[in-house]
C-alpha cells in the first residue's frame, strides 16, 4: 500500500470540502465568505473552515 502524507496548509485558513484540503486564506473572514458561498451554490457539500494555529475545524452551514 502506498503512503499519503497529509501536507498542511501554509496560510492560517483552509477551506475543506468533502474531507480535502482546497484553497488557503490569510484571513478568516474571506475564507468564510467563500466557504458560505460555496455551501449556498452546493448545499450537498460538506464544507468546513479549517483554522491552521488552533488545528481545529468549523462546520458551515447556511
Amino acid at each position: 500500500m502506498g503512503r499519503h502524507s497529509i501536507e498542511l496548509p501554509k496560510l492560517p485558513y483552509a477551506l475543506e470540502v468533502d474531507g480535502r484540503l482546497k484553497t488557503e486564506f490569510a484571513t478568516k473572514e474571506g475564507a468564510e465568505q467563500v466557504a458560505l458561498e460555496l455551501k449556498r451554490r452546493f448545499p450537498i457539500l460538506q464544507v468546513r473552515l479549517y483554522d491552521a494555529a488552533a488545528q481545529v475545524r468549523h462546520d458551515i452551514s447556511v
